[in-house]
């Protein structure tokens, strides 16, 4: 029954689609142009910079906020508590990604993993954070960028929790570690499009579109 909380906790705030609503208030579907997401990197892409921030802020709070509440809930259940932050954010990341309302086009759910990211550990955030900017400055690659991210989450809930950092039980440890590893996997699979581009070198840059402008 708590998972199942969790994670129905979790759909309804991600059903709060951040890019489609702030694409709405200014005239245009985000889904009818760029790449079809309603996520951060393609507001950013159609809308610009503070469009692509302001999405991203909200993606991330409405991931924070229930996990926040989950941690306040099951406070008292250690050995599960973390497990149940994941299944919250995994809910969001389902919302965000198949909105019912939306004919379950949404996002691609990484700015909903960085809120889970967020609610974990702040290490974990320092390192995904660090990694992400480099990786973008680096090759302008955004997917890529999450992508990396996407396994460093799950290699570092799988080591750390199997340490011990999260206070786990053993069966806590196990969902853990499968809810971290089934939300990397959601990663891959939305970025499966952009990893076939990435492989023929015909990926979209970061400002690609500003500078040929």
């Amino acid at each position: 029954m708590e998972r199942i909380i969790c994670l129905a906790m979790g759909y309804v705030f991600g059903l709060f689609q951040t890019g489609y609503i702030y694409g709405r208030i200014h005239g245009i579907d985000i889904r009818q142009h760029g790449s079809g997401n309603s996520g951060s990197t393609n507001a950013l892409r159609v809308m610009g910079k503070k469009a692509g921030l302001a999405v991203f802020a909200g993606d991330l709070l409405k991931t924070v906020i229930p996990c926040f509440l989950v941690r306040l809930l099951f406070r008292d259940q250690p050995g599960f508590m973390y497990a149940y932050i994941l299944y919250t954010g995994f809910g969001v990341i389902l919302g965000h990604n198949f909105p019912f309302y939306l004919g379950f086009k949404g996002g691609k759910g990484i700015a909903a993993t960085a809120g889970i990211i967020v609610s974990l550990d702040w290490r974990l955030m320092l390192v995904c954070l660090a990694a992400f900017a480099l990786i973008v400055a680096v090759t302008r690659y955004v997917s890529l960028g999450s992508l990396v991210v996407s396994v460093i989450f799950f290699v570092w809930n799988a080591v750390f929790g199997y340490l011990g950092v999260y206070h786990l039980s053993a069966e806590g440890y196990r969902e853990f570690a499968a809810v971290a590893a089934v939300i990397a996997a959601m990663a891959f699979w939305r970025h499966r499009a952009n990893i076939v581009r990435l492989v023929q070198g015909k990926e979209n840059k970061v400002g690609a579109k500003k500078e040929a402008g």
